[in-house]
């Protein structure tokens, strides 16, 4: 069977049924006895196999038909391939099993199992990892039509606040290009605390933003709902970086009541130069981690977003350099809650890692700090500049 004939079958298929069409053309062409896709949790500590058949086992989760299988990460096979991605092969009962990382431009969806009778060759290999970055794309275009993999992802239910929060932010936490590589993670507090950030990918241009509402729950998720579809719409008209956040200010002030705001920082990078222009709204200090030594980018401080209509923010700038890993946080990373995350000492033990793991590394340290119980959302977006 042709990859064009698979690929016509997956696409003929429910989107609720793509992944099992996917698993069962791929075990027909491969020579696979059970082919598995398992994707990462929101939490980043779990994957989650959907499999109709496992409903009787431990960990699993039913939705109607629909069954979840959820596995702790820590020490698994799944944790070394979805965290250094790399191929695993492993005998396996007269068999073996090839484990490879399912990965779409930097965003690392899951991982793809495959049980086999005799171990690949080097060919088979690499047709097998090309066909795992093909299921990523299925993913991709069909959790589009369908609850069934946000459902799969949730392993812990989501609050109002929560959902609100989780539709600000983009689908996917992590990108690779030519110039960069980025990635972002929120690990939201018991209540939730209103951070988010997005980023978009123009033909010339990298667009950033890391934004923190005030209060907690359904409120400061609402804040951050109109500061950040008001960024979204000026960056989708076009505006320059100083209309964007002028619009973006006012709209905050008409929509909010008196003494609510938003602090945050945009940005704006030229990738053919790195000329970075920002907007520092009331927040806390980007991170440079340039040559070896890590310090803060002291931008000047306007005030949050939101409090006065009318009111105008500074446009700064700064030159980014090929090797730069800039970082930018909440508050929540850096609050007396998380005294003891070291963020210098992260950013040092981990330099040579791709961002997923630095940010990954980071909200770690800050669970670890605070025992779990966050008091404030913990956000970070680590960019790893090329040139």
């Amino acid at each position: 069977m042709s990859r064009r004939t698979m690929l016509g079958r997956i696409d003929a298929a429910a989107p609720v049924d793509a992944i099992d069409v996917a698993e069962s053309e791929l075990g027909d062409v491969i020579g696979a006895r059970d082919v598995n896709l398992l994707i990462a949790d929101y939490s980043g500590r779990y994957v989650v196999r959907f499999d109709r058949s496992s409903w009787a086992r431990a960990g699993t989760r039913r939705r109607g038909e629909e069954v979840a299988e959820t596995i702790e990460l820590s020490g698994t096979v799944y944790e070394k391939v979805l965290r250094a991605q790399v191929v695993d092969v492993r005998e396996h009962h007269g068999g073996v099993v090839v484990t490879v990382p399912v990965t779409v431009r930097g965003d690392a969806i899951g991982v793809l199992e495959l049980w086999l009778p005799e171990a690949p060759g080097d060919a088979a290999l690499t047709e097998i990892d090309e066909v795992a970055q093909a299921f990523g794309y299925v993913v991709v275009a069909n959790r589009r039509y369908t609850d069934l993999f946000e459902w799969g992802q949730r392993t812990a239910p989501f609050t109002l606040a929560a959902e609100i929060q989780r539709r600000l932010l983009p689908d996917a936490f992590s990108l690779d290009a030519a110039a960069f590589s980025l990635a972002a993670w929120l690990e939201p507090a018991s209540t939730v605390g209103g951070d988010s950030f997005d980023y978009a990918l123009d033909r010339d241009t990298l667009h950033l933003s890391i934004t923190d509402a005030v209060g907690n729950d359904v409120r400061a998720a609402l804040l951050a709902t109109v500061l950040v579809s008001s960024l979204r719409n000026g960056r989708r008209r076009n505006l320059d970086l100083q209309g964007q956040v002028d619009t973006a200010n006012d709209a905050l002030a008409a929509h909010s009541p008196v003494g609510e705001f938003v602090t945050g920082q945009v940005a704006r990078i030229d990738l053919a130069t790195g000329r970075t222009t920002v907007v520092n709204a009331g927040h806390p200090f980007p991170i440079l981690l340039r040559d070896g030594r890590v310090s803060e980018v002291e931008l000047a401080i306007d005030l949050p977003f939101g409090i006065y209509p009318g009111s105008r923010h500074g446009v700064q700038e700064l030159q980014l350099r090929p090797g730069d890993r800039l970082l930018f946080v909440t508050d929540g990373v850096l609050d007396r809650n998380s005294a003891h995350v070291d963020v210098p000492a992260v950013l040092g033990a981990t330099v040579d890692l791709h961002p997923r793991e630095v940010v990954r590394a980071l909200s770690d340290s800050v669970i670890e700090a605070t025992g779990g119980d966050l008091k404030d959302d913990s956000t970070v977006l680590c960019l790893d500049w090329r040139g």
